[in-house]
């Protein structure tokens, strides 16, 4: 297979030495946006190769955060396999690497040592607790991250034990964060032609999404706390029942709820003192929910939803995830394309959200056979000759398995 990367990140070439999900999904966004990515997997391969669910033998969580990539498998336990990845480092605008802290250095391709030999190169480390830090040295679990952040604490219902969010935010957020960080360095680069390291943590950056609890622990008259499913701040900010199940109702403001007590039939709550503020409105949260609930009784999810929307006031149903994914908006938004799988044959991939101009959309391509682009990435990177290539074969350094 043939790759021809396009977009505003074409000729930006990433080395990247992560697994699972935190720097898989980080570089992925930097792929869909035109970088060459080489995808260093140990001969067993990345973890998620072997988390299901599966398709003939292929997870489709790998293929969904390895997509745009080329797969380049080392036994790095052999010191030819290290000095190989350091000759690479050589040729990369960028290393991206997700181990343990500490172990990038034994491996002698920590960011002193390969920063040392191309001072251009940026270096980010992503972990679970940082490079430093009394917690530096602990093992990197999304739920561990949700659970030390504060995000469990703040999540479900007030009588109820803390709950996760339903995907693994801890892990997203580190590979967003550590995206956006290697493009500025990138910007940097540009600028002064000095590489720089970039140490990124998940807990910081769950602790980074947490503005709402911040304010609460700042200037609020109790520490943030579960709420359930309504805003702490903010009220009526939630989902409320109707007689066939939940939708969300969003007030924020003084009009949108002179809005909302015109449609429900009660245009004298807009003047109630019990009401009067976004703040005396949420200290007097379960009376109102009572009389918001009290009308939506009568009524089924989509008439109140209409009816709601014909008044300005922000509101939804609650859409079941599967129905999102095969709906008409991301149809339209090219957020799942197509993309032809060597051995699946037609599957869905994701994409990075962002339009960018004059940029075609849905040009995927799905995640390498492990070791697929071994000889090709050898040749192209490191111009090595088939018979250098097929010495580290024969010490297996490398497999020169070739694909189709």
């Amino acid at each position: 297979m043939q790759f021809a990367p396009h977009g505003p990140l074409t000729g930006i070439k990433i080395l990247d030495f992560t697994r699972v999900l935190s720097g898989p999904y980080c570089t992925a966004l930097l792929a869909d946006l035109g970088a060459a990515i080489v995808k260093v997997e140990a001969p067993q391969g990345d973890e998620y190769r072997h988390v299901g669910p599966f398709r003939d033998g292929e997870s489709a969580l790998f293929q969904l955060v390895n997509r745009n990539k080329q797969g380049l498998a080392l036994d790095m336990k052999q010191p030819a396999a290290r000095e190989i990845a350091r000759r690479l480092a050589l040729q990369a605008d960028v290393v991206v690497e997700n181990f343990r802290p500490g172990v990038a250095e034994r491996l002698g391709l920590g960011a002193e040592a390969l920063m040392a030999t191309n001072p251009k190169l940026i270096y980010a480390s992503i972990s679970g607790f940082g490079q430093s830090g009394p917690q530096a040295g602990l093992p990197a679990f999304d739920l561990v991250a949700q659970a030390m952040s504060g995000f469990m604490a703040i999540t479900g219902e007030p009588d109820r034990p803390p709950t996760k969010i339903g995907e693994s935010i801890g892990d997203l957020a580190a590979g967003l964060f550590a995206s956006w960080a290697i493009l500025a360095a990138l910007v940097e680069r540009n600028r002064t032609g000095q590489g720089r390291r970039l140490d990124v943590a998940m807990i910081d950056s769950l602790i980074a999404l947490l503005p709402t609890a911040a304010a609460q622990w700042m200037f609020g008259a109790a520490p943030p706390s579960r709420v359930g499913n309504r805003h702490p701040l903010s009220t009526p900010f939630g989902t409320y029942r109707a007689s066939d199940g939940h939708l969300v109702i969003c007030v924020l403001n003084a009009p949108q709820f002179t809005r909302l007590a015109t449609c429900m039939g009660l245009p004298e709550l807009a003047a109630d003192p019990r009401f009067a503020t976004d703040e005396l409105r949420t200290m007097h949260e379960p009376e109102l929910r009572a009389l918001i609930e009290s009308w939506l009784a009568g009524l089924t999810i989509d008439e109140a939803v209409v009816r709601l929307t014909q008044e300005g006031v922000p509101t939804s149903a609650i859409s079941e995830a599967a129905d999102v994914f095969a709906g008409p908006q991301v149809a339209d938004r090219g957020l799942l394309p197509e993309t032809i799988h060597p051995k699946l044959g037609a599957i869905r991939t994701m994409e990075q959200p962002v339009h960018f101009s004059g940029l075609t959309r849905g040009a995927q391509r799905p995640a390498p056979a492990l070791g697929e682009h071994n000889v090709q990435i050898l040749r192209e990177w490191l111009a090595l000759s088939d018979s250098d290539i097929d010495a580290l074969a024969q010490t297996n350094v490398i497999s020169k398995k070739e694909f189709s």
